[in-house]
């Protein structure tokens, strides 16, 4: 994992994510191997901005069935990351709302 690239995966947009943009809280889906600094470091390469905090959390896979064959989907890690006070917001985001 040496790109900053593969580690972020793409944003989480959802209604639970999109309430704490303003308070510069944004939530990513990353690579499952990452840890907090690499992702961290990422951000702060590919949008310019200054992160204060990161959390993340693995998402198990879900249960989901077709008649009567089931299976699970693909686990998955989300970052919940927050920026600095003093650092710009990120405009992907902005461009979103």
């Amino acid at each position: 994992m040496s790109l900053a690239h593969d580690i972020i995966i793409k944003p989480v947009i959802s209604e639970k994510s999109m309430r704490d943009v303003d308070s510069k809280k944004y939530v990513f889906k990353v690579a499952k191997c990452a840890n907090k600094v690499q992702i961290k470091t990422s951000l702060e390469k590919c949008f310019g901005v200054k992160v204060d905090k990161v959390n993340t959390v693995n998402v198990r896979g879900r249960f989901k069935h077709q008649g009567r064959v089931g299976g699970y989907t693909a686990s998955w890690k989300k970052a919940y990351v927050t920026l600095s006070e003093n650092s710009k917001s990120i405009e992907y985001f902005e461009s979103v709302m």
